[in-house]
């Protein structure tokens, strides 16, 4: 008791008298009493030896890197890369782990019983159709792959976290469930966390994710997203034979351009918005008309109010085009247009106050980088619109190109997003009784 009292002491006078650095201090806005909680578990003989784990398992995190991302996770052809996961988090200790319904594979390390569960969770999935090469190659200090840090360093993460966990024998209060989640990219639309957090489903009181690669970097916030599929369907023909019949490609390209023409202005003042056409497709050859031509839409921003009024400015030009296209026909049926929702994100707007949020700044303060609160579109996105305590963390070290064939990793003190991800989630989790009496 005596020493718990002179810690808490100590703890105080550092933090007051400036020995943490000050500046961060002040543009944090971390109160007193998280820098405390997390500077005493840094001080722990047992959590010190987790965090100096970190660096003696750092080869074997290469390697973990190098083989997760070498097996190809394309949306919703995740499964080969869950069933090595799987065995990577049985590897370390965990006997309790399962892939679920939809994919996910969720690892279960106890706690006191006490009744409350966090999850540390990293997507399985990348942005790449199957067939892309994989393969990782060096280049000098870089590692290069499609998704090798989008998000295999991710997986990465959790593995690191767990190991050196298991390794210091830390004992928690909560249950921790260690998770490699499906959906997270693409059409995907947050289907694994939004299979965690379903109704009905066992409750989760926390999650924190991992994905983006600033170490200082923690998303407390979610950009919500519409994403459509429009499709115009005619009879098509032969360019020739049938001129003058209502053109799908014509009016898909209508669309678009009164559809750009409307939607800039809402994204010019305001909350951050934007609106994407990121794919386009159909015709069977140059001379035919084609009898379907179909975009997919992505419209985003952190105010739903935004990403409603991208909404009402897509669907307004959608059926402009169609109505333009078939006044202009001089032969044959008109055009029909199918616009299909393909993905919701909610927007959530978080609260830096939060205690996970103030762990995560605290922990990230412990190592003198100054935390950078932001929102994106991640999967806290869904948990945080629902009142579920989330936030998504670094993945660490340093990296580019992402969602592109040149990406690229850099161990660039990654060791770092691993230790701050240790002091947050046991801030989170808490210790478990017989821990603290130690």
């Amino acid at each position: 008791m005596k020493f718990k009292l002179w810690l808490a002491l100590f703890v105080r006078c550092v933090l007051l008298c400036g020995l943490v650095t000050g500046a961060a201090l002040a543009d944090a806005n971390v109160e007193v009493r998280y820098q405390e909680e997390i500077f005493a578990l840094k001080a722990r003989a047992d959590v010190s030896a987790a965090l100096d784990h970190v660096l003696t398992i750092a080869p074997r995190s290469r390697a973990d890197l190098v083989e997760l991302t070498e097996i190809p996770a394309p949306p919703f052809e995740e499964d080969q890369r869950a069933e090595r996961f799987a065995e990577l988090l049985r590897e370390a200790g965990l006997q309790d782990v399962v892939i679920d319904d939809v994919g996910n594979v969720i690892g279960r390390r106890s706690g006191s019983g006490a009744g409350r569960t966090v999850a540390y969770s990293a997507h399985l999935d990348t942005v790449f159709p199957a067939g892309t090469d994989v393969t990782v190659k060096i280049d000098g200090d870089k590692l290069r792959a499609p998704g090798i840090g989008d998000n295999s360093r991710g997986l990465v993460v959790v593995l690191g976290v767990l190991r050196a966990l298991q390794h210091a024998e830390i004992k928690t209060d909560a249950d921790i469930l260690f998770i490699g989640n499906v959906g997270e990219e693409g059409l995907g639309d947050l289907r694994g966390v939004k299979h965690l957090f379903r109704d009905g489903a066992e409750p989760i009181n926390s999650l924190i994710a991992i994905d983006g690669g600033v170490t200082d970097r923690i998303v407390y916030g979610g950009v919500g997203s519409h994403r459509y599929r429009v499709t115009f369907v005619g009879p098509g023909g032969h360019s020739w034979g049938v001129f003058g019949t209502a053109n799908p490609h014509h009016a898909l390209g209508r669309a678009i351009a009164l559809f750009d023409e409307a939607a800039l202005p809402i994204t010019r003042s305001g909350a951050k918005s934007s609106y994407n056409v990121g794919r386009i497709g159909g015709g069977t050859s140059v001379n035919s008309v084609p009898f379907e031509s179909w975009m997919e839409v992505d419209l985003r921003s952190g105010d739903l109010q935004k990403i409603d009024q991208l909404d009402v400015a897509l669907q307004t030009a959608v059926h402009q085009a169609l109505q333009e296209e078939n006044a202009e026909k001089t032969r044959g049926d008109g055009l029909t247009v199918e616009i299909r929702r393909v993905g919701t994100r909610p927007a959530a707007k978080g609260d830096p106050s939060s205690p996970l949020v103030q762990r995560a700044m605290a922990a990230t303060l412990a190592y003198d980088l100054e935390p950078q609160l932001r929102i994106s579109s991640t999967d806290a996105n869904l948990p945080i619109s629902i009142g579920i305590p989330a936030i998504t963390m670094s993945r660490g070290g340093s990296g580019g190109g992402a969602h592109s064939l040149r990406e690229w990793w850099r161990n660039d003190d990654g060791h770092l997003a691993i230790q701050i991800g240790i002091l947050t989630l046991l801030a989170e989790a808490g210790l478990a009784e017989a821990a603290l009496a130690d």
